[in-house]
């Protein structure tokens, strides 16, 4: 078997309504879709590329994608590993496009196998809770925002913080006192490490889970001051890309967050979760804006490796519909029931 074409197309979809986080907000999906085909079938990858966090672009990662087409072309997909070790060598970063390359390869592999990528992976759980998100808005803004994603399922709200302590105060009061609900916040590296503990010890009356990046991604230290600061678990998202940077942050965080655009795809995200794991830290899977191909994905891995925690809702936004896949049911994600990832465009 092997790899006979490779093709990409732009993908652009407005979204429902801004989505609006401490480091901006954005209106439109931009994205890649990604395929590639052997004599027998054909593999679906995604990149969403995201300037602020990845450092990708369309345009960078359409330019990456015609630099690999020629390592690929020609050879066994189902060597994942040899495969993305290649292109780690043949061009650094470019993570989402890595990311497109690698869900396509793993498609290949499970619809080879008759099976879904989620068994490939180890199939270590059969379901997991996750969150839908809250974004920054007036606190009654978010107050009607978490009553419509309670309304259709959630059991779990990510709430974004990080803008304006006080507020964010008040918006959590506020969500709480309408639900018994799991609670998780997003400060996006909004705070100070001052402004950060003045936060976390106010909020933590409201039995919230765990505080995602509160503090800007190169302040590693200081992640550890404020973990000893608050009763909050402190997870780290933007300062963790790479299972190095699981390294440097043991000690420093209670959990890390794994999205497989940052890692480049799902190949080194296992290498990461395997280092995460090893150092006893908590484990959640999440995503940027992305169609439901990036989610399932995202879904096959977390149920795969066997993840602690999920936040895989990165379609939700988008105002329409360009693949099949993932489901949300009472809280979790639904895999489809078909070999490889179960994806088809629409």
């Amino acid at each position: 078997m092997e790899i006979k074409d490779m093709s990409w197309e732009i993908l652009e979809v407005p979204l429902k309504k801004p989505f609006k986080i401490a480091l901006g907000t954005t209106t439109v999906y931009q994205g890649v879709l990604v395929k590639l085909c052997t004599d027998e079938l054909c593999g679906y990858g995604e990149a969403a590329p995201s300037p602020r966090i990845t450092g990708d672009t369309v345009g960078s990662t359409i330019t990456a994608l015609e630099r690999f087409k020629g390592a690929l072309i020609g050879k066994d997909p189902r060597e994942i590993g040899k495969l993305m070790n290649e292109l780690n060598h043949l061009l650094a970063r470019n993570t989402t496009a890595k990311a497109a390359v690698d869900f396509a390869l793993h498609d290949i592999l499970g619809k080879t196998a008759g099976l879904p990528v989620r068994n490939l992976l180890g199939g270590e759980r059969d379901t997991i809770e996750t969150s839908l998100t809250v974004t920054i808005g007036s606190v009654e803004d978010s107050v009607k925002s978490a009553e419509e994603l309670l309304n259709a399922g959630a059991k779990v709200l990510k709430v974004k913080i990080g803008l304006n302590p006080e507020e964010d105060v008040e918006r959590i009061r506020a969500i709480r006192n309408i639900t018994d609900a799991k609670i998780r916040v997003d400060a996006n590296q909004g705070y100070s490490l001052k402004r950060a503990i003045n936060v976390l010890r106010k909020i933590e009356r409201y039995e919230i889970e765990f505080a995602e990046q509160p503090l800007p991604a190169a302040q590693v230290e200081e992640l550890g001051v404020l973990r000893r600061s608050t009763e909050i678990p402190i997870m780290a998202d933007e300062a963790v890309h790479t299972k190095e940077d699981v390294l440097r942050l043991v000690g420093k965080v209670d959990a890390i967050n794994i999205k497989l655009m940052k890692s480049g795809g799902i190949y080194e995200a296992a290498r990461m979760a395997a280092v995460a794991k090893a150092a006893g830290m908590k484990i959640m899977v999440g995503c940027m804006i992305e169609t439901r191909l990036g989610i399932t994905a995202g879904t096959h891995f977390a149920l795969g490796v066997g993840v602690d925690y999920a936040d895989l809702d990165g379609y939700w936004d988008l105002s329409r519909a360009l693949f099949s896949g993932v489901k949300f049911e009472n809280g979790v994600n639904i895999l489809p029931d078909a070999p490889g990832l179960g994806v088809k465009p629409l």
